[in-house]
Protein backbone atom coordinates (compact mmCIF):
# COMPACT_ATOMS: atom_id res chain seq x y z
CA UNK A 1 0.00 0.00 0.00
CA UNK A 2 1.26 3.64 -1.01
CA UNK A 3 0.90 5.98 2.04
CA UNK A 4 1.94 9.67 2.97
CA UNK A 5 2.61 10.57 6.58
CA UNK A 6 1.99 13.65 7.71
CA UNK A 7 3.22 14.91 11.21
CA UNK A 8 4.66 17.66 12.48
CA UNK A 9 6.49 15.68 14.94
CA UNK A 10 9.63 14.85 12.71
CA UNK A 11 10.79 11.82 14.98
CA UNK A 12 7.57 10.02 15.50
CA UNK A 13 6.55 10.20 11.78
CA UNK A 14 10.34 8.66 11.74
CA UNK A 15 9.37 5.58 14.17
CA UNK A 16 5.96 5.65 12.60
CA UNK A 17 7.84 4.98 9.55
CA UNK A 18 9.90 2.49 10.89
CA UNK A 19 7.04 0.32 12.28
CA UNK A 20 4.66 0.15 8.85
CA UNK A 21 7.91 -0.56 6.73
CA UNK A 22 8.52 -3.61 9.15
CA UNK A 23 5.31 -5.00 7.97
CA UNK A 24 6.47 -5.26 4.45
CA UNK A 25 3.09 -4.41 3.30
CA UNK A 26 2.68 -0.39 3.82
CA UNK A 27 5.35 1.72 1.39
CA UNK A 28 5.88 5.11 3.21
CA UNK A 29 6.58 7.48 0.08
CA UNK A 30 6.32 10.89 1.53
CA UNK A 31 6.48 12.34 5.54
CA UNK A 32 5.31 15.78 5.37
CA UNK A 33 6.86 18.03 8.55
CA UNK A 34 3.97 20.17 8.65
CA UNK A 35 0.36 20.30 7.95
CA UNK A 36 -0.23 20.64 4.18
CA UNK A 37 -2.75 23.07 2.85
CA UNK A 38 -5.83 21.31 0.52
CA UNK A 39 -4.13 22.41 -2.54
CA UNK A 40 -0.63 21.50 -1.92
CA UNK A 41 -1.80 17.77 -0.04
CA UNK A 42 -3.92 17.18 -3.05
CA UNK A 43 -1.11 17.78 -5.46
CA UNK A 44 1.03 15.68 -3.75
CA UNK A 45 -1.98 12.56 -3.21
CA UNK A 46 -2.06 12.58 -7.03
CA UNK A 47 1.57 12.69 -7.79
CA UNK A 48 2.16 9.77 -5.96
CA UNK A 49 -0.89 7.87 -6.02
CA UNK A 50 -1.43 7.46 -2.39
CA UNK A 51 -4.17 4.89 -0.73
CA UNK A 52 -3.25 5.44 3.18
CA UNK A 53 -2.97 8.96 4.81
CA UNK A 54 -1.53 8.55 8.24
CA UNK A 55 -2.08 11.59 10.27
CA UNK A 56 -0.51 12.72 13.06
CA UNK A 57 -3.87 13.95 15.79
CA UNK A 58 -1.19 15.73 18.32
CA UNK A 59 -3.57 19.14 16.98
CA UNK A 60 -6.64 17.83 16.71
CA UNK A 61 -7.91 20.70 15.05
CA UNK A 62 -5.50 20.63 12.08
CA UNK A 63 -5.71 17.17 11.99
CA UNK A 64 -9.69 16.76 11.70
CA UNK A 65 -8.83 19.46 8.49
CA UNK A 66 -6.90 17.54 7.21
CA UNK A 67 -9.57 14.43 7.46
CA UNK A 68 -12.28 17.33 6.08
CA UNK A 69 -9.97 17.51 2.67
CA UNK A 70 -9.70 13.84 2.25
CA UNK A 71 -13.79 13.23 2.68
CA UNK A 72 -14.40 16.36 0.30
CA UNK A 73 -12.40 14.83 -2.28
CA UNK A 74 -14.15 11.44 -2.07
CA UNK A 75 -11.70 9.10 -3.68
CA UNK A 76 -11.68 6.48 -1.23
CA UNK A 77 -8.36 7.05 0.42
CA UNK A 78 -7.94 5.54 3.91
CA UNK A 79 -7.01 7.80 7.04
CA UNK A 80 -4.80 6.49 9.87
CA UNK A 81 -4.79 8.53 12.55
CA UNK A 82 -1.76 8.64 15.50
CA UNK A 83 -0.64 10.51 18.74
CA UNK A 84 2.21 10.24 20.79
CA UNK A 85 -0.11 9.06 23.62
CA UNK A 86 -3.58 7.63 24.23
CA UNK A 87 -6.06 11.10 24.05
CA UNK A 88 -9.23 10.00 24.73
CA UNK A 89 -10.93 12.89 23.29
CA UNK A 90 -8.92 12.55 20.07
CA UNK A 91 -10.15 9.38 19.83
CA UNK A 92 -13.57 10.26 20.16
CA UNK A 93 -13.60 12.98 17.71
CA UNK A 94 -11.67 11.03 14.97
CA UNK A 95 -13.88 8.29 15.31
CA UNK A 96 -16.72 10.94 15.00
CA UNK A 97 -14.66 12.18 11.76
CA UNK A 98 -14.73 8.65 10.25
CA UNK A 99 -11.08 7.63 11.38
CA UNK A 100 -11.48 4.12 11.88
CA UNK A 101 -7.66 3.02 12.83
CA UNK A 102 -5.73 5.32 15.40
CA UNK A 103 -2.35 4.49 16.41
CA UNK A 104 -0.48 5.34 19.72
CA UNK A 105 3.64 4.85 20.84
CA UNK A 106 5.38 2.43 21.15
CA UNK A 107 3.81 1.13 17.84
CA UNK A 108 3.73 -2.21 18.84
CA UNK A 109 4.07 -4.65 15.76
CA UNK A 110 1.02 -6.56 16.17
CA UNK A 111 -1.17 -3.53 16.52
CA UNK A 112 0.74 -1.88 13.40
CA UNK A 113 -0.17 -5.13 11.95
CA UNK A 114 -3.47 -5.77 12.83
CA UNK A 115 -4.34 -1.71 11.86
CA UNK A 116 -2.40 -2.96 8.24
CA UNK A 117 -4.83 -5.55 7.20
CA UNK A 118 -7.92 -4.00 8.09
CA UNK A 119 -6.93 -1.13 5.89
CA UNK A 120 -6.01 -3.69 3.32
CA UNK A 121 -9.49 -5.15 3.95
CA UNK A 122 -11.14 -1.43 3.30
CA UNK A 123 -9.47 -0.99 0.28
CA UNK A 124 -10.42 -4.34 -1.26
CA UNK A 125 -13.38 -3.35 -0.58
CA UNK A 126 -13.66 -0.08 -1.99
CA UNK A 127 -10.04 1.09 -3.90
CA UNK A 128 -8.58 4.33 -4.03
CA UNK A 129 -9.92 6.24 -6.87
CA UNK A 130 -7.73 8.95 -8.89
CA UNK A 131 -8.54 10.99 -11.60
CA UNK A 132 -6.89 9.86 -14.75
CA UNK A 133 -7.10 11.44 -17.64
CA UNK A 134 -7.94 9.72 -20.95
CA UNK A 135 -7.50 13.12 -23.50
CA UNK A 136 -3.99 11.54 -24.99
CA UNK A 137 -3.31 12.28 -28.76
CA UNK A 138 -0.34 11.26 -30.40
CA UNK A 139 0.81 13.28 -33.58
CA UNK A 140 2.94 10.48 -36.10
CA UNK A 141 4.83 11.48 -38.53
CA UNK A 142 4.19 9.01 -41.83
CA UNK A 143 7.98 10.53 -42.66
CA UNK A 144 10.33 12.53 -41.32
CA UNK A 145 9.88 16.36 -42.68
CA UNK A 146 5.93 16.28 -42.64
CA UNK A 147 5.77 19.09 -40.52
CA UNK A 148 4.27 16.75 -37.46
CA UNK A 149 6.08 18.65 -34.59
CA UNK A 150 4.52 22.31 -36.08
CA UNK A 151 1.36 20.54 -35.56
CA UNK A 152 1.65 18.74 -32.54
CA UNK A 153 3.03 22.53 -31.13
CA UNK A 154 -0.08 24.56 -32.77
CA UNK A 155 -2.69 21.95 -31.73
CA UNK A 156 -1.44 21.32 -28.29
CA UNK A 157 -1.01 25.29 -27.49
CA UNK A 158 -4.46 25.57 -29.16
CA UNK A 159 -5.98 22.77 -26.07
CA UNK A 160 -3.98 25.07 -23.84
CA UNK A 161 -5.73 27.84 -24.64
CA UNK A 162 -9.22 26.22 -23.38
CA UNK A 163 -10.46 27.15 -19.59
CA UNK A 164 -9.11 25.04 -17.34
CA UNK A 165 -7.40 22.85 -19.69
CA UNK A 166 -3.92 22.25 -18.13
CA UNK A 167 -1.67 20.54 -21.19
CA UNK A 168 1.36 18.92 -21.81
CA UNK A 169 3.57 18.63 -24.70
CA UNK A 170 5.77 15.97 -24.80
CA UNK A 171 9.12 14.95 -27.22
CA UNK A 172 9.69 11.59 -27.80
CA UNK A 173 11.32 12.21 -30.73
CA UNK A 174 14.22 10.95 -29.49
CA UNK A 175 16.68 10.82 -32.79
CA UNK A 176 15.92 14.30 -34.02
CA UNK A 177 13.25 16.12 -31.44
CA UNK A 178 12.16 19.56 -32.65
CA UNK A 179 10.79 21.13 -30.15
CA UNK A 180 14.03 22.40 -28.02
CA UNK A 181 14.45 24.47 -30.83
CA UNK A 182 11.01 25.23 -31.91
CA UNK A 183 10.28 27.11 -28.72
CA UNK A 184 13.86 28.45 -28.02
CA UNK A 185 14.04 26.31 -24.36
CA UNK A 186 17.12 26.10 -22.42
CA UNK A 187 15.79 23.73 -19.67
CA UNK A 188 18.48 21.34 -19.88
CA UNK A 189 15.99 18.56 -18.45
CA UNK A 190 14.97 16.25 -20.73
CA UNK A 191 12.86 12.78 -21.82
CA UNK A 192 15.80 10.62 -20.95
CA UNK A 193 16.12 12.50 -17.87
CA UNK A 194 12.26 11.93 -16.87
CA UNK A 195 12.15 8.48 -17.72
CA UNK A 196 15.81 7.79 -15.54
CA UNK A 197 13.86 9.80 -12.43
CA UNK A 198 10.29 7.90 -13.12
CA UNK A 199 10.91 5.85 -9.59
CA UNK A 200 11.32 8.85 -7.82
CA UNK A 201 8.58 11.48 -9.72
CA UNK A 202 6.64 13.47 -7.22
CA UNK A 203 5.44 17.12 -7.44
CA UNK A 204 8.18 18.39 -6.63
CA UNK A 205 10.74 16.84 -8.81
CA UNK A 206 8.63 17.39 -12.30
CA UNK A 207 8.30 20.83 -12.05
CA UNK A 208 12.56 21.12 -13.14
CA UNK A 209 12.16 18.46 -16.04
CA UNK A 210 9.67 20.70 -17.88
CA UNK A 211 9.23 24.64 -18.71
CA UNK A 212 6.28 26.32 -19.41
CA UNK A 213 5.98 27.72 -22.74
CA UNK A 214 3.00 29.03 -25.03
CA UNK A 215 0.36 28.17 -21.88
CA UNK A 216 1.37 24.47 -21.31
CA UNK A 217 4.35 22.35 -19.85
CA UNK A 218 7.10 20.91 -22.38
CA UNK A 219 8.73 18.37 -22.00
CA UNK A 220 11.82 18.35 -24.64
CA UNK A 221 13.59 15.38 -26.16
CA UNK A 222 17.19 16.76 -25.48
CA UNK A 223 20.28 16.58 -27.04
CA UNK A 224 20.45 13.65 -29.99
CA UNK A 225 21.63 10.20 -28.63
CA UNK A 226 20.29 7.37 -31.16
CA UNK A 227 22.54 4.45 -28.99
CA UNK A 228 19.52 5.84 -25.77
CA UNK A 229 16.98 3.07 -25.17
CA UNK A 230 13.91 3.45 -23.19
CA UNK A 231 11.82 0.43 -21.41
CA UNK A 232 8.33 0.84 -22.62
CA UNK A 233 7.32 -0.14 -18.38
CA UNK A 234 9.03 3.14 -17.48
CA UNK A 235 7.38 5.14 -20.04
CA UNK A 236 4.04 3.29 -18.69
CA UNK A 237 4.97 4.44 -15.26
CA UNK A 238 5.62 7.99 -16.43
CA UNK A 239 2.33 8.12 -18.38
CA UNK A 240 0.37 7.06 -15.85
CA UNK A 241 1.94 10.01 -13.22
CA UNK A 242 0.90 12.59 -16.44
CA UNK A 243 -2.41 11.08 -16.88
CA UNK A 244 -3.12 12.24 -12.86
CA UNK A 245 -1.33 15.63 -13.62
CA UNK A 246 -3.08 17.43 -16.49
CA UNK A 247 -6.17 17.28 -18.74
CA UNK A 248 -4.37 16.69 -21.75
CA UNK A 249 -1.18 15.09 -23.17
CA UNK A 250 0.17 15.79 -26.31
CA UNK A 251 2.93 13.27 -27.60
CA UNK A 252 5.30 14.10 -30.93
CA UNK A 253 6.86 10.87 -32.31
CA UNK A 254 9.55 9.99 -34.31
CA UNK A 255 7.70 8.27 -36.64
CA UNK A 256 9.85 4.83 -36.42
CA UNK A 257 7.83 3.41 -34.37
CA UNK A 258 9.87 2.55 -31.46
CA UNK A 259 8.72 -0.10 -28.46
CA UNK A 260 8.23 2.64 -26.08
CA UNK A 261 6.14 4.56 -29.12
CA UNK A 262 4.08 1.49 -29.33
CA UNK A 263 3.30 1.85 -25.58
CA UNK A 264 2.23 5.65 -25.64
CA UNK A 265 0.30 4.97 -29.18
CA UNK A 266 -1.73 2.14 -26.98
CA UNK A 267 -2.18 4.71 -24.14
CA UNK A 268 -3.57 7.36 -26.61
CA UNK A 269 -7.35 8.17 -27.58
CA UNK A 270 -6.41 9.15 -31.12
CA UNK A 271 -3.27 8.39 -32.69
CA UNK A 272 -2.69 11.84 -36.02
CA UNK A 273 -0.75 10.09 -38.42
CA UNK A 274 0.51 13.34 -40.39
CA UNK A 275 1.27 13.02 -43.99
CA UNK A 276 2.10 15.27 -47.09
CA UNK A 277 0.37 15.26 -50.55
CA UNK A 278 3.41 13.61 -51.68
CA UNK A 279 4.26 9.96 -53.15
CA UNK A 280 6.69 8.70 -50.86
CA UNK A 281 4.85 10.67 -47.62
CA UNK A 282 1.24 8.56 -48.62
CA UNK A 283 2.98 5.57 -49.44
CA UNK A 284 4.92 5.45 -46.23
CA UNK A 285 1.77 6.42 -44.53
CA UNK A 286 -0.39 3.42 -45.96
CA UNK A 287 2.05 1.47 -44.75
CA UNK A 288 1.91 2.90 -41.30
CA UNK A 289 -1.82 2.46 -41.15
CA UNK A 290 -1.73 -1.27 -41.92
CA UNK A 291 1.21 -1.68 -38.93
CA UNK A 292 -1.62 0.04 -37.02
CA UNK A 293 -4.45 -2.58 -38.19
CA UNK A 294 -2.47 -5.21 -37.52
CA UNK A 295 -1.54 -4.15 -33.59
CA UNK A 296 -5.05 -3.54 -33.14
CA UNK A 297 -4.93 0.23 -33.25
CA UNK A 298 -6.55 1.54 -36.14
CA UNK A 299 -9.62 2.99 -34.56
CA UNK A 300 -7.75 5.00 -33.00
CA UNK A 301 -5.56 6.52 -36.16
CA UNK A 302 -7.02 9.29 -37.92
CA UNK A 303 -5.41 10.91 -40.78
CA UNK A 304 -4.15 14.80 -41.36
CA UNK A 305 -3.18 15.90 -44.21
CA UNK A 306 -0.64 18.68 -44.61
CA UNK A 307 1.31 21.42 -46.39
CA UNK A 308 -1.98 21.29 -49.21
CA UNK A 309 -0.97 22.96 -52.34
CA UNK A 310 -3.72 25.39 -53.74
CA UNK A 311 -3.18 23.08 -56.81
CA UNK A 312 -2.22 19.90 -55.37
CA UNK A 313 -0.49 16.62 -57.25
CA UNK A 314 -3.23 14.01 -55.36
CA UNK A 315 -6.83 15.47 -54.05
CA UNK A 316 -8.30 14.79 -50.90
CA UNK A 317 -10.84 12.78 -52.29
CA UNK A 318 -7.99 10.53 -53.80
CA UNK A 319 -5.94 10.63 -51.10
CA UNK A 320 -8.70 8.96 -48.84
CA UNK A 321 -9.09 6.23 -51.80
CA UNK A 322 -5.53 5.59 -51.25
CA UNK A 323 -5.15 5.41 -47.71
CA UNK A 324 -8.96 3.43 -47.10
CA UNK A 325 -9.17 6.36 -44.64
CA UNK A 326 -10.72 9.29 -44.40
CA UNK A 327 -8.83 12.99 -44.29
CA UNK A 328 -10.23 14.26 -40.66
CA UNK A 329 -8.37 17.67 -41.17
CA UNK A 330 -6.73 19.57 -44.07
CA UNK A 331 -3.85 22.48 -43.13
CA UNK A 332 -2.60 24.73 -46.02
CA UNK A 333 0.86 25.10 -47.13
CA UNK A 334 2.22 28.44 -45.65
CA UNK A 335 5.94 28.40 -44.91
CA UNK A 336 6.40 32.08 -44.31
CA UNK A 337 4.36 31.80 -41.30
CA UNK A 338 5.60 28.75 -39.66
CA UNK A 339 9.39 30.05 -40.35
CA UNK A 340 8.69 33.78 -39.09
CA UNK A 341 7.12 31.49 -35.54
CA UNK A 342 9.75 29.60 -35.07
CA UNK A 343 12.06 32.23 -35.53
CA UNK A 344 10.46 33.82 -32.97
CA UNK A 345 9.89 30.90 -30.39
CA UNK A 346 6.35 30.82 -30.38
CA UNK A 347 3.19 29.87 -31.94
CA UNK A 348 1.67 30.64 -34.87
CA UNK A 349 -0.48 33.71 -34.48
CA UNK A 350 -3.93 32.40 -34.06
CA UNK A 351 -5.23 35.37 -35.94
CA UNK A 352 -3.07 33.78 -39.27
CA UNK A 353 -5.52 31.35 -41.51
CA UNK A 354 -3.36 28.79 -40.08
CA UNK A 355 -3.61 29.47 -36.78
CA UNK A 356 -7.15 29.45 -37.22
CA UNK A 357 -6.87 25.98 -38.50
CA UNK A 358 -4.98 24.79 -35.80
CA UNK A 359 -7.19 26.19 -32.98
CA UNK A 360 -10.31 24.57 -34.53
CA UNK A 361 -8.91 21.45 -35.01
CA UNK A 362 -7.82 21.32 -31.07
CA UNK A 363 -11.65 21.76 -30.88
CA UNK A 364 -12.53 19.17 -32.71
CA UNK A 365 -9.85 16.63 -30.77
CA UNK A 366 -11.35 17.51 -27.66
CA UNK A 367 -15.26 17.88 -28.67
CA UNK A 368 -15.53 15.51 -31.49
CA UNK A 369 -14.90 11.79 -31.37
CA UNK A 370 -12.81 10.02 -33.79
CA UNK A 371 -14.59 9.67 -37.22
CA UNK A 372 -14.46 5.86 -38.13
CA UNK A 373 -12.80 4.26 -41.23
CA UNK A 374 -14.09 4.84 -44.44
CA UNK A 375 -14.61 1.62 -47.46
CA UNK A 376 -11.25 1.42 -49.20
CA UNK A 377 -11.75 2.26 -53.01
CA UNK A 378 -9.91 0.36 -55.77
CA UNK A 379 -9.19 2.60 -58.95
CA UNK A 380 -6.78 5.48 -57.40
CA UNK A 381 -5.00 2.73 -55.62
CA UNK A 382 -3.60 0.94 -58.86
CA UNK A 383 -1.23 4.30 -59.01
CA UNK A 384 0.72 2.85 -56.18
CA UNK A 385 0.61 -1.00 -57.32
CA UNK A 386 3.88 -2.75 -57.79
CA UNK A 387 4.95 -2.55 -60.93
CA UNK A 388 4.34 -6.45 -63.05
CA UNK A 389 7.14 -8.56 -63.36
CA UNK A 390 8.66 -8.31 -66.99
CA UNK A 391 8.33 -12.12 -68.96
CA UNK A 392 10.91 -12.35 -71.63
CA UNK A 393 9.01 -13.64 -74.69
CA UNK A 394 9.56 -17.31 -75.76
CA UNK A 395 10.43 -18.38 -72.38
CA UNK A 396 8.30 -20.18 -69.82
Amino acid sequence: MRSIIISPDHELGRRLTAALEATGQVEVDRTLDAYPTATELMRTLRALATEVVFVNFDSLQQGLEIVQILDADGNHRQIVGFQSHIDNTALRETMRAGVREFLTEPFEPRAVLESVESIKKLLRERPAVYESTNQIFTFLPSKAGVGASTIALNVSGAIARRPNTRVLLSDFDLSSGMLRFMLKLTNEFSVPDAISRVADMDENLWPQLVTAAAGMDVLHAGRINPSYRIDPAQVATLVAFMRRTYQVLCFDLSGNLEKYSMELMQESKRILLICTGEIPSLHLAREKLAFLRDMGLSGRASVVLNRMRKNPLFSQVQVEELLGQPVVRVFDNDYLAVNHAVEEGKLLDSSTELGQSFTEFAAQLMDQPAAKPAASKRRFLDFFKPAPTLVTPGRD
